[in-house]
């Protein structure tokens, strides 16, 4: 049986991370890393970092939480999160953004099963 109540320190989470295809690095040597939790209720968490540095991508839906790091995300299609930990951001799908990370950023995203692609 499965405990009701669980935990994870994201801060002690071990994040592998991988070197961003050209197409996406818009800095040589930016990378990025993500560890999937257990599903919960419907919802897919997981916890991603990435390097400093500058890279783009097309967003699912997701509401996430900076825990370290700083940065700025900007959408093509409008809007501009400025990013550091504590702040609470919301991607939608299809947004097109460009990541400016300053110091190495982590966060704890969720996003419906099925719509994850961090």
């Amino acid at each position: 049986m499965s405990p009701v109540i669980s935990s994870v320190n994201v801060h002690a989470l071990d994040v592998p991370l991988s070197p961003l295809p050209p197409t996406m690095g818009q800095t040589s040597g930016v990378s990025t890393g993500a560890v999937t939790m257990a599903p919960f209720e419907g919802m897919a968490v997981g916890v991603w970092e990435h390097s400093a540095g500058v890279s783009t991508d097309v967003e699912v839906s997701e509401i996430f939480v900076v825990i370290s790091g700083r940065g700025r995300v900007t959408c093509e299609q409008g809007g501009v999160i400025d990013l550091a930990p504590g702040v609470v951001g919301r991607l939608q799908a299809g947004a097109r953004t460009q990541w400016e990370i300053t110091e190495p950023l982590r966060k704890v995203w969720m996003s419906r099963l099925g719509d994850t692609a961090q």
